[in-house]
């Protein structure tokens, strides 16, 4: 089981701040540090400094990281034109040494898109959909050859399809709970599917359709890595747990039924349920940022119990 940290920028925190918290989780062991693509907090507060640019965040992570893979969850097709995109990240991978995943899902948060004048169309699996084509015909195409596409969304004529990621092949993540047609996109592009903050039962059945839609596709359903994000609030006891939600502002009784909270114990247990629905890699959301000692309870005291 692959244990990464996943974090959420938008709510406020400077690149100092994060770059803190990448070098923790690789001083830590864990596999990746992932963030959200996202221009505008949610809920209360003034969100500052502001936001940060994750593609500009990943980029200087890059050369100040290691180890340590590196991506998003998810990146919003709405904010980047697809060829810009696929420039963008196999510049990151070869500034990092190959350690670049993208996650690339269709966006949903209209708020953001009218706070910074982003277009927000009203369909845009459409636009997921062409992106993923795009991105990865570009990366695939080989040297001295040109890419063209003609979409409804986009064109892209002759394109010298550089650069070239490092990787041969870079991992792209995409996840949702649409029952036809996001298995059926994960079939076809994704090196990973993410449920982010389902329950067990809804992790099964999802993780069961994609699996038959690979299949149907005639690719392997192990082909695939199965993995889900979940907010985590870990404590030694009751009261560092209850310390924990309370400065995140969440309920202590709904972060157990929905999250990875309460003792390591007991998280590992709940993790262990998620396994048996076929989950192969876990996200722990950070929400505090500015709190190392959980990634290291986590790292010490999850970790060795789930194996």
């Amino acid at each position: 089981m692959d244990f990464r940290i996943f974090t959420e920028p938008q709510q406020g925190a400077s690149y100092e701040t994060l770059l803190r918290v990448a070098r923790a989780a690789e001083q830590l062991d864990y596999d990746g540090f992932f963030r959200s693509d996202h221009y505008l907090r949610m809920g209360d507060g003034d969100g500052l400094p502001g936001p940060t640019d994750a593609w500009i965040t990943l980029a200087g992570l890059a050369r100040e990281t290691e180890r340590i893979r590196l991506g998003t969850l998810m990146t919003a097709a709405t904010f980047r034109l697809p060829g810009v995109l696929a420039i963008q990240v196999a510049q990151v991978d070869a500034m990092s040494g190959g350690r670049v995943e993208l996650g690339l899902g269709a966006g949903w948060f209209k708020e953001e898109h009218d706070a910074y004048g982003i277009p927000f169309p009203d369909r845009r699996f459409g636009l997921l959909e062409e992106q993923l084509a795009i991105v990865t015909g570009l990366w695939e195409t080989k040297l001295g050859e040109t890419f063209s596409f003609e979409g409804a969304h986009y064109r892209l004529k002759d394109s010298p399809a550089l650069p070239k990621p490092v990787q041969e092949r870079i991992p792209v993540l995409i996840g949702g709970l649409g029952a036809k047609r996001t298995p059926a996109l994960a079939a076809r592009y994704a090196a990973e599917f993410n449920l982010p903050f389902v329950s067990v039962e809804q992790t099964r059945e999802q993780f069961a359709r994609v699996r038959a839609a690979a299949e149907e596709r005639g690719r392997p359903a192990d082909d695939l890595v199965y993995s889900n994000a979940l907010v985590a609030c870990v404590g030694r006891d009751d009261a560092e747990v209850a310390r924990r939600a309370a400065a995140i502002g969440r309920d202590v009784a709904e972060l157990k039924a929905n999250g990875l909270a309460g003792t390591p114990a007991e998280v590992a247990d709940r993790i262990g349920h998620y396994r048996e629905a076929g989950t192969q890699r876990i996200y722990f959301q950070i929400l505090d940022l500015d709190d190392l000692e959980h990634l290291e309870l986590i790292a010490a005291q999850v970790r060795p119990q789930v194996g």
